[in-house]
């Protein structure tokens, strides 16, 4: 291989999304389109790297813009199969380039995507794992088991840190990419061996997959960790050991807890299950006794068990201050307590015209829901129902409302009967109406005859949702749903007296809904 071909090997051109306007990339001529391939004569791979190089100053920058190459026909003329011969394309040609250099100036450059040189994979095989869990047919980026430290930095996602080499552990350190997040499920090295798998697999430094040795060795950096509880196997006593191990470790900032999830499609996987009621009180109960001791001696309470280990148990969630600034949100800790914390807007007292509501939602969260919207069934002409879905794609054993598809809607929702229906916003994918098996918002509405919108992350944002959409819904699909109902009927129009009583207390609504063990199965 020539030199010049091991550098064109080592380039990741990163395709450039944007350029600010009047930036010094616009002035050197760059456009939308063009890919970059050098700072500083040094390729980069990722926008970390793009921007540790504009912090030296002086910058100099080269760009290409790609032209489509000449098609290559595949085979050798004149040969038996000279007729199955095809024009094939080539990679697009980077000759034409362009450079320019910055003085203490942002270039003004927005990328296609953080990463240039491609998401770092997973090298594991976790008996837990969602993406072997995945029925066929989704699109591909949903099957990529993405174990990235810089996705952790830049998006809080977890990693297992058994995928890093030297250079990876070094880049971290020297560029101080902190924080980040870190599946670390045990503190026993040899069953988090068991557990991961990863010793089926290729991995490439044998000292990364040492989970102690590796959160000793990045102590400059803030680590948030998570455990994935797996009944008989890390629970109880092992889970102890944990907590004593994660909690001993400075750069440690807080461990979350979560039990494991399982879909319906395991075929040719390890047998494992979810826990009992009665497992989830334990693990509560241990769980709560190193909370005290941590809050005690520290004033953290270190340890923040999911949402969903407190519905398994039927026990009351902590109050928001117990969450300490929900930390771990995103990772499913203190969720149903932070919708419950914005209180209801001003509520009418009826709606001009009858409407009637379903707020779909998993099977363990729909009892909660029910019970925090109460407030919602005073108003007159306001029929609103909880209609906790079943998961038709992933199966009943998923409960979370997260993973709820189009198809779950279409099984649990009968077209036109009613006005509005609020699907939760974790259903969608981020910025679009689409959900996880690429149903569209439009295309419900279409199906379904009625108005359909995305819920909002708090109990007031629902409810002006519900507010907004029931009276603005209805002739746009047709008759209302009430018009085709016996007119007779007691929930269609609710008393006066009843209409007036308004909505709960704030705290007594929030503490009857937190305390009430939320026996149903799913997340808002």
């Amino acid at each position: 291989m020539t030199a010049a071909e091991n550098i064109q090997e080592q380039l990741y051109p990163a395709p450039i999304k944007t350029v600010e306007e009047g930036s010094p990339a616009a002035r050197a001529g760059v456009r939308p389109g063009d890919v970059l391939l050098r700072v500083n004569g040094q390729p980069v791979t990722d926008v970390l790297a793009y921007r540790h190089q504009l912090e030296r100053g002086v910058v100099t920058l080269e760009v290409a813009r790609p032209h489509e190459a000449p098609r290559v026909m595949t085979g050798v003329a004149g040969t038996a199969q000279d007729h199955h011969r095809l024009m094939l394309p080539q990679p697009p040609s980077l000759d034409e380039t362009l450079t320019f250099t910055v003085e203490w100036e942002d270039p003004g450059l927005d990328f296609e995507e953080v990463l240039f040189d491609g998401i770092k994979k997973c090298a594991n095989k976790c008996d837990f794992c969602y993406v072997h869990q995945m029925p066929r047919g989704f699109r591909k980026s949903l099957y990529i088991m993405d174990d990235d430290y810089r996705l952790s930095f830049l998006y809080g996602s977890f990693v297992t840190l058994t995928n890093l080499t030297e250079g990876d552990i070094n880049r971290i350190l020297d560029e101080n990419l902190s924080p980040l997040y870190v599946s670390v499920h045990t503190a026993n090295q040899d069953l988090r061996q068991d557990m991961m798998k990863w010793w089926k697999l290729k991995v490439k430094d044998p000292q990364a997959v040492q989970i102690r040795e590796m959160i000793e060795r990045l102590e400059s950096i803030d680590l948030y960790t998570q455990i994935v509880l797996v009944p008989e196997r890390n629970d109880r006593e092992n889970l102890d050991e944990t907590v004593e191990y994660l909690s001993s470790r400075p750069n440690v900032i807080s461990a979350a807890v979560v039990p494991i999830g399982l879909t319906a499609h395991r075929t040719n996987l390890p047998d494992v299950r979810t826990f009992t009621p009665e497992e989830a009180q334990d693990t509560l109960r241990r769980l709560n006794v190193w909370r005290r001791k941590f809050l005690a001696e520290r004033g953290t309470r270190f340890i923040f068990p999911s949402d969903e280990l407190y519905l398994l148990a039927g026990e009351p969630l902590p109050t928001e201050e117990e969450y300490e600034g929900f930390p771990m949100l995103e990772n499913g800790v203190g969720m149903i307590r932070d919708f419950l914390t914005e209180a209801l807007p001003p509520l009418p007292a009826a709606l001009p015209e009858p409407r009637k509501v379903i707020l779909g939602t998993g099977l363990l969260f729909a009892d909660s829901l029910a019970r925090a919207i109460e407030p919602l069934r005073q108003i007159e002409g306001l029929d609103i129902e909880v209609r906790a879905i079943e998961n038709k794609t992933f199966g009943k054993v998923t409960t979370v409302a997260g993973l709820l598809t189009g198809r779950c809607f279409r099984h649990a929702v009968q077209p036109g009967e009613a006005d509005l229906l609020i699907v939760p916003p974790t259903t969608l994918r981020y910025g679009t109406e689409l959900m996880i098996d690429d149903t569209s918002l439009g295309e419900l509405r279409r199906e379904l005859k009625m108005d359909v919108r995305a819920g909002g992350a708090t109990l007031g944002e629902l409810a002006r949702v519900v507010l907004e959409g029931a009276q603005s819904s209805g002739h746009q699909f047709g008759m209302s749903a009430h018009a085709v109902k016996d007119s007779g009927r007691d929930d269609v129009a609710p008393s006066a007296s009843r209409a007036q009583g308004g909505a709960a207390p704030e705290e007594s609504l929030e503490e009857d809904v937190a305390e009430s063990g939320m026996h149903g199965r799913g997340q808002a």
